[in-house]
């Protein structure tokens, strides 16, 4: 038995329920498309890792996205905290413009890729700021960087640290996705967000994550589902809030047993993408969070 999130646990399971597959929307141009190329730092396994700074000021902001996505997800949140801090957004391997020639997609080797864009910038006052996939592979990165990351965030992620579920249920959504990965992966993102959402702005993620490279979404999807966070959270020492939407409970009391620092805000009615569904009200709900951390409460 195994720990994992909510969200995607409910979201699997109802997709694979379904015997018919939805056909493919029309294709998007990745979301990503906005922000050029501006730097590239090797990873801890030689592989080239993407990424762009704006702003100044500490404590840095470190922006890293989801499964099958790209730093362009977070493209209403850079100009914004730019503002007020350097704020990096960083393409994972296999994502957006970064390399590809990794032998295993883990979480602890995205975590690498976080950890040497950061090091290589030489920051070292550091926020992270992780969405869905981004969460874990933040707690690892903060495991990496314990002398400069001063906090975490999750963003619609860490519903639950002590979620378990079977391994035979890891092994039939696997399968699935081995199957037939791009209808599969359409569905399933089209499953993440609530009733009523934007419908041009649903066409677009489910068509722009169906799009990734098969092998990287199913390699990091293995390694997402087998991933543990307890020992992480065990381990790191600064706060772990989240900033979720409500479409799923978050399991406030049960994490704070593993994390006492644990916290979180909620954004009713949206979906799993809360910081492109609704840009004012969670980059303000983040910016509370962030000043929470440097405040200390």
């Amino acid at each position: 038995m195994k720990r994992f999130s909510m969200p995607l646990v409910v979201v699997l399971a109802a997709v694979f329920s379904l015997a018919a597959l939805a056909p493919l929307g029309a294709p998007f141009d990745s979301l990503g498309a906005a922000f050029a190329k501006d730097a590239v730092v090797k990873s801890a396994d030689g592989v080239p890792i993407s990424y762009s700074v704006q702003g100044k000021d500490t404590p840095a902001i470190v922006f890293v996205h989801c499964w099958c996505c790209d730093r362009g997800y977070w493209k209403d949140q850079i100009p914004y905290f730019a503002k007020k801090h350097t704020v990096v957004d960083v393409d994972l391997a296999g994502h957006g413009d970064s390399g590809l020639g990794r032998a295993d997609w883990t979480i602890e080797a995205f975590a690498a890729d976080v950890a040497s864009v950061v090091k290589a910038l030489k920051l070292t006052k550091v926020i992270l700021v992780g969405h869905s996939m981004g969460g874990p592979v933040s707690l690892e990165a903060a495991r990496l960087m314990s002398d400069r990351v001063i906090g975490v965030i999750g963003v619609d992620t860490f519903q639950d640290f002590g979620e378990k579920f079977p391994e035979e249920q890891q092994k039939q959504w696997l399968a699935a996705f081995q199957a037939n990965f791009s209808p599969v992966t359409d569905r399933f993102v089209r499953s993440m967000f609530a009733a009523g959402a934007d419908t041009t702005l649903v066409e677009r993620i489910a068509a722009d994550m169906a799009s990734s490279p098969p092998e990287v979404g199913i390699g990091a999807m293995k390694n997402l589902l087998r991933y543990d966070p307890a020992p992480a959270v065990g381990e790191i020492e600064v706060p772990i809030r989240a900033v979720n939407a409500d479409k799923w409970p978050t399991n406030v009391e049960g994490n704070k047993k593993l994390a006492a620092s644990f916290d979180a805000k909620f954004m009713p009615g949206r979906g799993h993408f809360v910081q492109i569904e609704d840009p004012a009200t969670f980059n303000r709900l983040l910016e509370e969070t962030i000043a929470e951390i440097v405040k200390g409460k």
